[in-house]
């Protein structure tokens, strides 16, 4: 039964049709960790300024402690739990294992989501645009030396994997 102050909301979560009866004015993260168990995007600083709570929506990195449940109407969002297919985890994903760009581990999924909006947009991305796309995520726990080499991996295996 629809609450006083909710709506009908239906969008793409992983791939995956949904819909949901929810306040407009509820918070992405909200939903996904609430509604749906979601529990990879973390909340850190509420605000948009640490990235812990990135995820993809349409293909392009957002904060979603800054998304409103009211603006996903039709869309598609995918996080961290929509990367791995048939148990095997993405590229990017093995990418951040293999370099060990992974330290407490709480940075992880929106650094992972980051690089996918990035490498989704731009398969061949210089050093630069690498830093600049993970500018919005803060890790506290690294120099992020491993994150950047796990990035350029990834973008390489990426590229191999479309040649072929």
């Amino acid at each position: 039964m629809r609450g006083e102050y909710s709506m009908i909301i239906n969008f793409t979560l992983n791939g995956r049709p949904v819909s949901r009866d929810l306040p407009p004015q509820k918070r992405l993260i909200d939903v996904l960790r609430e509604d749906f168990l979601l529990t990879g995007a973390k909340e850190s600083c509420g605000e948009g300024e640490c990235g812990a709570c990135t995820i993809l929506l349409d293909d392009k990195a957002v904060h979603s402690c800054l998304v409103l449940a009211g603006q996903l109407e039709g869309h598609r969002v995918t996080t961290i739990e929509g990367l791995a297919e048939n148990g095997e985890l993405d590229i990017i994903q093995n990418a951040f294992v293999e370099h060990v760009a992974i330290q407490c581990g709480f940075c992880t999924p929106g650094m992972i989501m980051s690089t996918k909006g990035l490498l989704l947009q731009n398969p061949d991305p210089s050093e630069e645009e690498i830093r600049i796309a993970l500018s919005g995520n803060i890790c506290r726990c690294s120099g992020y030396v491993q994150i950047l080499a796990a990035v350029r991996d990834a973008a390489k295996k990426l590229r191999e994997v479309a040649k072929t």
